[in-house]
């Protein structure tokens, strides 16, 4: 495997957090599948719909940082770099806005066991959005092909766990 160790350590360990994240979720929706439709058709599909393009993309631009550094392309990988972060804000913004328009409605932690969930799970997520962000400009720094490929490895399991979380969160019945 590519990169750092104890950044793969650090990869697996959260998606098993996400994981245990996600099967409690789908356990406790057994318990009230009425309930959990009723509050799953508040969330904004069409927004995360577009934070899904967002990430995906954003998925890209780290991919071709890393091949961007392979090659000592310094200012060319920080610009795609830059595009993912960008992205990755882009991505804070729509969800700070869905939060919002829930909270307006008077949707919280404590209305319903479906938002506690997804409060919980898209919070976390969204807290690693942040650091993938902040992680990018470290690395974008010196721009070593190991720091940046590195970077664009947490990125995509931030991805990966945006693409696991779609279906159970927005999208299952």
């Amino acid at each position: 495997m590519p990169g750092d160790l104890m950044m793969w350590i650090l990869i697996v360990s959260e998606l098993l957090v996400f994981g245990a994240g996600l099967a409690g979720f789908m356990a406790v929706r057994l318990t009230d599948p009425a309930g959990f439709a009723a509050a799953q058709d508040q969330l904004h599909r069409g927004a995360a719909g577009i934070n899904t393009l967002l990430l995906v993309t954003s998925g890209l631009f780290a991919a071709l940082a890393v091949v961007a550094a392979e090659a000592n392309r310094t200012k060319r990988t920080r610009g795609f770099l830059a595009l993912a972060a960008l992205m990755g804000i882009c991505f804070l913004v729509i969800k700070s806005s869905e939060y919002a328009d829930l909270a307006e409605m008077g949707f919280g932690t404590e209305t319903h066991p479906f938002f506690m969930f997804y409060y919980l799970l898209t919070g976390f997520h969204a807290a690693h959005v942040v650091a993938g962000i902040v992680l990018f400009v470290v690395v974008g720094w010196n721009c070593s092909p190991a720091g940046v490929e590195m970077g664009a490895a947490f990125w995509h399991m931030v991805d990966l766990v945006w693409v696991l979380l779609i279906p159970v969160i927005y999208l299952l019945r």
